[in-house]
């Protein structure tokens, strides 16, 4: 048997867009579903990842498995229909055909709807067997579990085409509330967690001393990250994740942060309002904290990947000027900025649709860079030359020097990944004008 899995791009985000193969991580979705693959099929498995090259338009498989997200839906379903033509078989699953299956199935032999993980297998079977279910619901529930798991097929990978391949999960979900995410649409209101011992023994078998955490939030469960990052500490890898603000008000967490090797955080501050904070239901931000925290993680030796969200309700024209002028105030080593995006199915989906403020549903725009639906506060032109112009404010060079001009081991990289930024941000202005929506380059 042979198997391809493939992972298109967002038109902003192909391996020849803005940032380069250098600032892309190995993702893991499709290398774990190839380490699920039973060895007693035999199979021959391919990886192709369109932030890093291209996808073969020739691809010699017997079944097809294409990753989708909301953003390039349109672009997994013209993958698919066109492989179809040809004779293959097509699998579509991960969040955008878990939040709308019935749509995906129109573009597909079969649709995977949730976590794959416990789904995987059967699919494969029924396959050989020439008995393919359109459907293979995985039910959201604590009861699933990740013991056990196989290392993911980093092996199908090229090392050079990305900044690390050394990408490890811990824990799968989140427990947050906020409004605009779809995780839990789609996977569940809950968080799986790895045992320990079998994370640090994938960690230790790894070369080189980077690894990266992809998971959407590391300290969804406190105590269990104490325990995992104790047990880091006698690996001595330096590390980067994902983490809610909250990390700030525990003092031991920060200890075992920069004992454990933790040098960056990917932090979603979202916003300089408590008020917008309500409004996309993150109550855990606390707006008046960030500045005790950026104090505290920059002392520990940590650099903050900082992300806000302009376009609330509580959001007026002033914000992008306030919101630039605090983080170069806080000092935020690599801001990023996106436009609220009301993903379908979510909570902030069904409540601006129930206003009639959903403005577009061509699903190739929900990439958190588009502006999809009337904002409260100002028009959609002011929504998106507001967010340009940010971009462009804080990595002027002005701006990078004073954000990152402290003394610390990681100014290079710092420096290095802020110029690539700046080259996003010149770019923005012209992607946002247009709807991403040209596929041409597929056939069919």
């Amino acid at each position: 048997m042979k198997i391809a899995l493939l992972a298109p791009a967002g038109a902003m985000h192909r391996y020849n867009g803005s940032f380069g193969k250098s600032l892309h991580y190995a993702p893991l979705t499709l290398t774990t579903l190839a380490s699920l693959i039973p060895k007693d099929l035999n199979a021959e498995v391919k990886i192709y990842d369109e932030t890093v090259g291209e996808i073969p338009k020739d691809i010699n498989a017997d079944l097809i498995g294409i990753t989708v997200i909301t953003g390039t839906s349109n672009r997994c379903y013209k993958y698919s229909d066109y492989f179809r033509s040809q004779g293959k078989t097509v699998v579509l699953g991960g969040v955008h055909p878990s939040l709308l299956p019935e749509e995906a199935s129109k573009h597909a032999d079969a649709v995977i709807v949730g976590l794959g993980d416990s789904t995987w297998k059967e699919l494969l079977y029924d396959f050989e067997k020439g008995k393919l279910k359109h459907f293979y619901r995985s039910e959201p529930s604590e009861s699933q579990t990740l013991k056990g798991r196989p290392v993911p097929s980093r092996n199908l990978l090229k090392k050079g085409d990305y900044i690390t391949t050394n990408t490890v999960e811990v824990v799968r979900g989140c427990t947050q509330p906020c409004s605009f995410c779809a995780y839990p649409q789609a996977f569940g209101k809950f968080a799986l967690k790895r045992p320990i011992d079998e994370v640090t023994r994938e960690i230790s078998n790894l070369p080189g001393k980077y690894v990266l955490f992809p998971d959407v939030n590391l300290l969804t469960d406190v105590g269990y990250a104490k325990e995992f990052f104790k047990a880091l500490i006698p690996l001595k890898k330096k590390w980067f994740g994902l983490a809610t603000s909250n990390v700030g008000i525990d003092d031991e967490l920060v200890k075992l942060l920069k004992k454990s090797g933790c040098k960056g955080l990917l932090i979603g501050f979202e916003s300089i309002s408590q008020s917008s904070q309500k409004y996309i239901n993150k109550g855990i931000n606390k707006v008046e904290s960030y500045d005790m925290l950026v104090k505290k993680l920059h002392k520990a030796g940590i650099a903050i990947n900082g992300c806000y969200t302009f376009g609330s309700d509580e959001d007026t024209l002033d914000v992008f000027k306030e919101t630039v002028k605090e983080i170069n105030k806080l000092k935020i080593d690599l801001p990023r900025f996106s436009i609220l995006t009301p993903f379908p199915n979510t909570q902030l989906f069904n409540d601006l649709e129930a206003d009639n403020r959903i403005i577009e549903k061509n699903w190739a725009m929900y990439d958190v860079e588009h502006v999809v639906f009337k904002p409260k506060n100002m028009t959609v032109d002011e929504l998106r030359e507001g967010v340009e112009w940010a971009w462009k404010e804080i990595y002027s060079f002005k701006s990078i020097i004073r954000r990152i001009a402290r003394f610390h081991n990681l100014f290079f990289i710092s420096l290095l990944v802020n110029l690539s930024y700046r080259k996003y941000a010149k770019k923005f202005a012209k992607f946002t004008k247009e709807v991403m929506c040209d596929n041409s380059d597929i056939p069919g």
